[in-house]
């Protein structure tokens, strides 16, 4: 049974990883002439090669709109369970927080304080804090998990944690790839970087992603209001699925297609296509996805998945705000309101990228180690 999961989920990721990759770049060489296709593979990546659309009322309205009805029931759920009283749940085996805890949190200090400070013996360094950041960031989230259940994600399966981060790196340069196409953030204060030296840094930092995600998801499954608020919830059973996953697929499909010509109406497909493709493409392939205990309403881990990334993007953006190197946004129609550099519409973006997280966190798991799905509920 494993040996099946070995050979099939990586097929998926060639089949993603092929359409991701191809299909923006064909439609820009056969629609977006105006420009060579050797702008997207500038590296440090060159700002303004797309024009996007001034602020738009309207637009942001019912993006707001549509962005408040899908995450209402979900905070309206929280928010009844909350007020609940309920006898207190058994207490959970907790440990001791370990030391490499507090040497993460002595790490992530250290470097949040050299990150927002202008040191002039530290200048030099200055654009290299991210990293650090992020390792002592989580670490300290890895002990707080393991003071609270007795265990944590870097300790229960330390080949799969120390795996996730060169599988972070490839997985965060997809994005950086089809931000080429409608440039919603860009980077600044990074020419100091030589192309080679450019992208074995950002790697660096990239490797950061999906550790701190999936190890905010593992602390947050210790906490038992997701299985108050989600173990019963929306029952979702789509009649013939697998031919809503093939027009999805399609959908999906021809919106990356033709991501570099209409960057300003396609460019939140950057963060939901991934998703969608790689769900249709395990549906078609008769396999469970992470939207399957949806059909007996369970929606506990895409709830802690979303709310995980969420936390990550917070931090992200809040360290980001006073770095040195660092990146800022245009988002078309709706670049306002910001919340540190990001557009409040912007943390929308979070929710689907936590689901893409948790199925490559399960995908890589599987491969490597065969075994359920970290964060797994049940």
């Amino acid at each position: 049974m494993i040996e099946t999961r070995m050979y099939r989920f990586p097929a998926h990721l060639l089949i993603l990883s092929g359409l991701l990759l191809g299909l923006p770049l064909l439609g820009a060489w056969l629609f977006a002439g105006r420009r060579p296709l050797g702008v997207y593979f500038d590296f440090p990546p060159e700002p303004g090669l797309v024009t996007h659309a001034p602020f738009s009322w309207p637009v942001f309205i019912g993006l707001a709109a549509l962005i408040a009805a899908c995450a209402a029931p979900f905070v309206s759920r929280a928010f009844f369970v909350l007020r609940q009283r309920t006898t207190p749940a058994p207490a959970r085996p907790a440990g001791r927080f370990p030391a490499w805890g507090w040497l993460g949190v002595l790490v992530c200090a250290t470097a949040w304080i050299l990150a927002w400070s202008r040191f002039e013996w530290f200048a030099g360094f200055q654009p290299y804090t991210f990293p650090f950041l992020w390792i002592g960031f989580i670490l300290a989230v890895n002990g707080l998990a393991r003071r609270r259940a007795g265990t944590c994600l870097l300790v229960q399966q330390p080949v799969f944690f120390l795996a996730l981060f060169p599988a972070s790196a490839v997985f965060w340069w997809f994005f950086e790839y089809l931000n080429r196409f409608v440039l919603n953030w860009y980077y600044i204060n990074v020419d100091m970087f030589a192309p080679w030296e450019y992208i074995v840094y950002a790697s660096a930092c990239f490797a950061t992603v999906l550790p701190g995600v999936l190890s905010v998801a593992a602390l947050l499954r210790t906490f038992s209001f997701f299985d108050r608020a989600y173990v019963d919830f929306i029952r979702l059973r789509p009649a013939a699925p697998r031919r809503w996953a093939a027009a999805v697929l399609v959908i999906a499909a021809a919106g990356l297609f033709f991501l570099g010509l209409l960057p300003n109406f396609l460019f939140p497909l950057l963060w939901v296509s991934p998703l969608l493709i790689i769900v249709c493409l395990q549906v078609l392939a008769g396999q469970e996805t992470i939207l399957a205990p949806v059909r007996r309403g369970d929606w506990r881990r895409i709830v802690c998945f979303a709310a995980a990334a969420l936390v990550c993007g917070f931090f992200w953006e809040m360290w980001n705000y006073w770095s040195l190197a660092k990146w800022e946004y245009s988002i078309p129609f709706v670049h306002a309101f910001q919340v540190f550099e990001m557009p409040i519409l912007g943390y929308a973006g979070y929710l689907p990228f936590g689901l893409e997280c948790a199925v490559v966190g399960d995908i890589l798991d599987r491969v490597l180690c065969g075994r359920r799905p970290v964060g797994e509920f049940g």
